[in-house]
């Protein structure tokens, strides 16, 4: 398993499928299911793309202008696009208004598998996107986990 994380560059061998995982975060509300994650599938060739950066600033302005936060959101935007699936998590205790944009801008792309627990303020709303453009809906973090292997043949 290969892990890249914001700024460092995208870039993988052929030979792995890349999983991007989209989600909760909302600076730090969220668990980090991102770990969680990248621990069930350690002992597969796979790559995984997380977007929680390490070294990341609530303090910096969200504005197209500001070189850290403009560079963090064009990492998350390629790394969508190149990867092979998209992992998408929403936590109930969040609102995850990001991974709703998301959500939205990749649910025609035929590579995205979404989990949404019970709780999550905007679930309707999932749960009809999802029906709406055939994207599998689970109900948990471990379910999700289980399709990523399946639809990765891990």
């Amino acid at each position: 398993m290969r892990l890249i994380k914001p700024p460092t560059q995208l870039k993988w061998p052929d030979t792995t499928k890349a999983l991007f995982l989209a989600g909760s975060i909302e600076m730090g509300k969220a668990e980090d299911w991102q770990t969680a994650v990248t621990h069930a599938l350690q002992n597969h060739n796979i790559t995984i793309l997380n977007p929680r950066r390490d070294e990341w600033d609530s303090s910096w302005e969200q504005s197209i202008h500001n070189p850290q936060f403009r560079e963090q959101v064009e990492w998350e935007l390629e790394a969508q696009e190149k990867c092979d699936l998209i992992a998408m998590y929403f936590a109930p205790e969040t609102q995850a208004p990001i991974t709703l944009l998301e959500l939205g801008l990749f649910a025609q792309s035929n590579k995205i598998l979404v989990a949404c627990p019970d709780g999550y303020w905007r679930k309707g709303n999932i749960e009809v996107v999802c029906a709406r453009y055939n994207i599998p809906l689970y109900e948990n973090l471990t379910q999700l986990v289980t399709a990523v292997r399946d639809e990765l043949s891990l």
